[in-house]
């Protein structure tokens, strides 16, 4: 069974075409890395997955059942209201910024969300977000609000509070990319850790050591469509297209 598939997948912003007919399946404990240039759909379609866009044609299957579908602009299909909503609460995801509560400390940041949406007991999301903080290396961060943090240190509370959800699948998207370059190891050490106990995840990074190591695929997107994938090793080391070619040498 699939975890996440996509069919035709398309989003346009009125004329412009920024998704073409996406097809894409994820495993359950697969990491796909998604690269390719600034302006290639990257984003767009990670924020499709979870609603954050709506897309303008095709289909959308998690677990292997229709979680929407589109068509001219419109969508056409949806899956029941209340398990579309408990789908959606199963994908994490981790932005570029860090959208921290600043006026909450960061076990408050983690807690937040189980208790409110979850309805998880005071106690037993306090025990869970001291053991998230721990599994990040910030134990010893939990009373301190989040402007006392650097930023690698506040993306792994991003990272944690994404996980206080329990979800099936973690969406990243460029993780990194607000980060100062020396911190930017921190958050993908965490993130190794994740692949490496299971966590099925679609990562959109322009962190080319780390899709080396980590990915079980790597995607190649440009001009809005998915131009090739394949092992780290096919993808990196023979590129059938030539524009994943020039874009590999502009980056490795």
């Amino acid at each position: 069974m699939s975890l996440v598939r996509t069919e035709n997948l398309g989003k346009s912003f009125g004329d412009l075409e920024v998704l073409r007919d996406i097809n894409l399946t994820v495993e359950p404990g697969e990491v796909i890395v998604i690269i390719g240039a600034s302006g290639a759909g990257k984003s767009t379609f990670l924020r499709s997955l979870n609603t954050l866009e709506t897309i303008t044609s095709g289909k959308i299957y998690i677990d292997d059942e229709l979680f929407c579908a589109a068509e001219n602009g419109q969508v056409i299909e949806m899956m029941d209201k209340q398990k579309h909503k408990a789908l959606l609460l199963e994908m994490g995801m981790v932005f570029q910024r860090f959208n921290l509560f600043p006026h909450l400390t960061v076990k408050e940041n983690v807690m937040v969300a189980p208790i409110n949406v979850k309805k998880v007991d005071k106690a037993a999301a306090e025990a869970k977000a001291l053991d998230l903080l721990e599994r990040v290396g910030l134990a010893d961060k939990a009373d301190v609000y989040p402007s006392r943090l650097s930023g690698g240190q506040q993306q792994r509370v991003a990272i944690a509070r994404a996980l206080a959800m329990e979800p099936k699948l973690m969406l990243f998207d460029e993780p990194t990319s607000a980060l100062d370059p020396e911190l930017v190891g921190e958050v993908l050490n965490v993130m190794k850790d994740l692949a490496s106990q299971g966590m099925t995840m679609i990562c959109v990074t322009h962190e080319m050591g780390f899709a080396r190591e980590v990915a079980d695929r790597v995607v190649f997107m440009a001009d809005g469509i998915i131009m090739e994938e394949g092992t780290p090793e096919e993808l990196f080391s023979n590129p059938k297209t030539e524009k994943a070619k020039q874009f590999l040498q502009s980056v490795l």
